[in-house]
């Protein structure tokens, strides 16, 4: 028996996403998906897809690839969210850095010529282990291996202001989770 994954592997990186709201199950006021790629096909680089009352509830996007931020919105974000498959949503050139240590908090940040976006988890759970293949779950023609972070606390701000609302607790698979997580050693896969 293989222990291989039969599916051929498009893209392993990073993906914490933060999502706010002011009530628990309202529609989000801060919908942030961040991205670490280390391998794809349009190489490796950094995006921040957000949409939040700081951007006038549009979507905006921060890269430094803009190639690979394009065809994560053809593929695996645009899958995510149908809204983010448009590719005519202009993006921003950015500088990406992060900081933090899982054990307490992680907080990536993004610089471009007119702003400052940091995106700050805290109140860190203890991780799961999500493996799916292409397939297994309805409506996903992508598989994907991931080391979920649940925090249930998370801010985002963009030129020191701070973004309203707040996380959620869930629970996911029987475990405790959030609506805002670090997404680490992520791999998504595609049917050969």
């Amino acid at each position: 028996m293989s222990i291989a994954d039969p599916n051929r592997v498009i893209l392993t990186g990073e993906n914490p996403f933060i999502r706010l709201s002011a009530k628990d199950g309202a529609a989000n006021s801060t919908d942030a998906s961040f991205w670490r790629i280390l391998f794809s096909p349009a190489g490796p680089g950094h995006v921040l897809y957000l949409k939040s009352e700081l951007t006038g509830d549009r979507w905006r996007v921060y890269t430094d690839n803009l190639a690979m931020a394009r065809w994560l919105q053809e593929t695996v974000q645009g899958m995510l969210n149908a809204e983010l498959a448009d590719l005519s949503i202009s993006a921003v050139d950015a500088a990406f850095s992060r900081s933090g240590d899982v054990r307490d908090a992680w907080q990536e940040r993004l610089v471009t010529r007119e702003e400052e976006i940091t995106c700050t988890w805290f109140r860190l759970g203890d991780p799961l282990l999500i493996h799916n293949r292409p397939g297994d779950v309805a409506g996903r023609r992508y598989g994907v291996c991931t080391a979920l972070i649940p925090a249930l606390g998370a801010r985002l701000a963009r030129n020191g202001v701070e973004a309203r609302g707040q996380p959620w607790p869930r629970e996911r698979e029987g475990r405790p989770f959030s609506t805002c997580a670090l997404a680490f050693s992520e791999s998504w896969t595609e049917a050969r």
